[in-house]
């Protein structure tokens, strides 16, 4: 090797990697800042598809190329290290900087960082050069692969067994890039035609309608049942607020007392908690008590003794409220009182039935990070009427439409595959090994 080779003198090794990779970097950062973030609506279907043509005919044309040392390094592990540590870095700036969606442009265009793209980094001319690079390093490496696997084989021994191209390990080897090509292009080319709508359903309705960023009606071709919504809620807690302000005490550090069966008693500013009786699903009586009811207007409620170590004493009836009924504080003295937070949800769930345009149908439990999909859609549990509480009359749904997602899961199988073959490949090497010992 020569240690004296003349820097961008083939064959290119590192440094010049570095040199090409940093000087794509810099002109995306010109490019930032001259016209902004890079359009992917330019990329919806079928000019993603056109695109991805056009490319794989590049690169089988370039192939013919694979024997010069330009070729050997674009397709080289110089090239692949330096072009994934580049994505590595804007992958962790992406991580440390706070991400804005392209609608907020005021927090877009606020500062330095949002300037050079990295609050809206996947959209950055800087990260797509070096991703749309990357697509073309990984291809160009992958067909010269292949065709060189394919210059071992004799014509007809191909014909005859087309698997014969590749070892176990080239087998691998491709399945690997292939899937991760596919993956690669899958996500970034399909972004475009990927869209988002969230969708109002009220209970025993069926909804097809959603608004679009304009304020527009939309008419879909899916449609929703909400059959029916049922939440399950966390004991509340308990706090001592100032009558007058509403404000928590202490004031510069407040405090909750969470009603808990196991644990009775607590501590708020200085004013001792006893619960007496605890009733989660309560209906008011005529006077300032609670009995048990369990139906959609109940709320929790909890009787409590209070007691002060200077010898004051209360006790009474709280309660959160809702909207079928009114919430009930314990009075302290004129200054404070002691209330009820609303309880938290702990599990809420939409029973729900869909309807495509093609003719499919399924029922499915909807749940916070239990989606269900059906064909190139899929339906997230996304909120509900968050006054109402557990007796919301309305569940929201985030339905996502994207049809490239069975590429980018054959992607995912691919490189399962690939990683499966080389494992096998490897630990037949490994048993070889060791028999010639």
């Amino acid at each position: 090797m020569n240690n004296n080779r003349a820097f961008w003198q083939f064959p290119w090794q590192y440094k010049e990697s570095i040199a090409v990779v940093g000087g794509i970097v810099i002109i995306g950062l010109i490019l930032q800042f001259i016209t902004g973030n890079f359009d992917f609506s330019l990329l919806r279907f079928p000019v993603n598809v056109i695109f991805g043509g056009i490319i794989l005919l590049f690169l089988s044309a370039f192939s013919f190329k694979r024997k010069t040392h330009f070729y050997q390094w674009f397709s080289g592990i110089p090239m692949a290290v330096t072009l994934i540590s580049t994505l590595v870095v804007l992958g962790v700036i992406m991580g440390l900087t706070p991400q804005f969606s392209e609608s907020n442009t005021e927090a877009i265009h606020s500062n330095l960082p949002s300037h050079l793209g990295f609050t809206h980094m996947t959209s950055a001319w800087p990260f797509v050069l070096v991703y749309f690079t990357t697509l073309l390093s990984l291809g160009a490496l992958i067909i010269r692969r292949f065709r060189d696997s394919c210059k071992k084989v004799n014509l007809k021994n191909i014909l005859h067994s087309p698997l014969s191209v590749f070892h176990l390990k080239n087998i691998g080897f491709h399945l690997n890039h292939i899937g991760l090509w596919l993956l690669l292009f899958a996500a970034g080319m399909g972004a475009a035609d990927i869209k988002r709508y969230v969708m109002h359903v009220r209970e025993g309705e069926v909804e097809w309608r959603v608004y679009n960023e304009q304020d527009e009606v939309l008419d879909l071709p899916i449609a929703i049942e909400l059959n029916d919504f049922q939440m399950e809620e966390y004991p509340p807690k308990l706090t001592i607020i100032n009558r007058t302000t509403g404000v928590s005490q202490p004031e510069d550090k407040a405090e909750y007392f969470q009603i808990d069966e196991q644990q009775s008693n607590g501590t708020i500013a200085d004013w001792h908690i006893s619960v007496k009786e605890y009733i989660h699903e309560a209906i008011r009586n005529s006077d300032s008590s609670y009995h048990k009811m369990p139906m959609p207007g109940s709320s929790p409620a909890v009787k409590i003794e209070v007691n002060n170590p200077d010898g004051t004493k209360k006790e009474g009836w709280v309660c959160a409220g809702n909207i079928a009924q009114l919430y009930m504080v314990l009075n302290l003295d004129s200054l404070y009182c002691v209330a009820m937070i609303r309880p938290e949800p702990k599990r809420f769930v939409s029973d729900i039935h869909i309807f495509t345009e093609n003719g499919q149908e399924k029922h499915a439990l909807l749940e916070v990070n239990k989606p269900c999909k059906i064909g190139n859609w899929m339906i997230y549990q996304y909120g509900y009427d968050n006054d109402a509480g557990k007796m919301s009359s309305y569940s929201s749904f985030e339905l996502v439409y994207d049809p490239w997602v069975i590429p980018v899961y054959i992607g995912i199988i691919l490189l399962a595959c690939g990683s499966i073959c080389m494992l096998w490949s490897g630990q037949k090497r490994k048993e070889a090994t060791i028999d010639v010992e």
